[in-house]
């Protein structure tokens, strides 16, 4: 339904830069075309409405099953790109259709984190998307982003909180043909999430703000 996706894209894009003080960095780092994994922190539930809006490119989401459970938002969660994942273990239907998504050239996003934080900083991150990315080749693209967990309550509209979405460089991960170690599974994890943390302000690198090289 690209009709619903387009409609969606410009009611959050104007909601923000309306009562936020929004800030995109490194939009030029997106390619225009062909399959890519977007991997980011993830502060709040309007993380991926709001990067849908920004990157420029018609995304695909996983959201947690349980969003599913309604008919009605269901039809609007998938409208606008989100198929269901089961947390907690793993679903392998969400992988296939998450890798399917990349084979068709098609732009993936996923936090690592698997969660929301609940202090504004990075935790230690799941497997998933490094197990995609080096299954799939392809091009990873590490977002920071900083703010939104200020978006609480109704009086954060009046205070327009500063919001600023930090877009690096992709890289890509060697890839695994099929098959990869744990230990190389946590090497790539580890580093995805070290260029993700690159992309944020210090206080909010959590457990990868060590050795981390600074942007500031």
């Amino acid at each position: 339904m690209f009709w619903l996706y387009c409609i969606g894209k410009l009611i959050v894009g104007a909601f923000f830069w309306l009562f936020t003080r929004l800030q995109v960095k490194g939009k030029e780092n997106v390619p225009a075309k062909g399959a890519l994994l977007v991997v980011s922190n993830h502060l709040n539930f309007n993380d991926p409405p709001l990067l849908g809006a920004i990157l420029g490119r018609q995304v695909v989401f996983m959201a947690k099953e349980e969003l599913f459970r309604s008919r009605f938002l269901g039809y609007f969660l998938r409208g606008l790109g989100s198929f269901p994942v089961h947390r907690g273990r793993l679903d392998r239907n969400a992988i296939r259709q998450s890798e399917q998504a990349l084979a068709e050239g098609r732009v993936l996003v996923m936090f690592p984190e698997a969660t929301r934080s609940k202090n504004a900083c990075l935790q230690r991150a799941l497997p998933g998307s490094a197990l995609i990315a080096s299954r799939q080749a392809v091009p990873v693209l590490p977002v920071g982003i900083a703010g939104t967990e200020k978006i609480k309550r109704t009086s954060w509209m009046f205070r327009r909180p500063r919001i600023t979405i930090n877009i690096g460089p992709p890289f890509s991960l060697p890839s695994s043909g099929g098959k990869i170690s744990k230990d190389e599974l946590a090497e790539h994890t580890e580093l995805i999430m070290r260029r993700i943390a690159e992309l944020l302000p210090p206080e909010y690198r959590g457990v990868y703000g060590e050795g981390v090289r600074s942007e500031d």
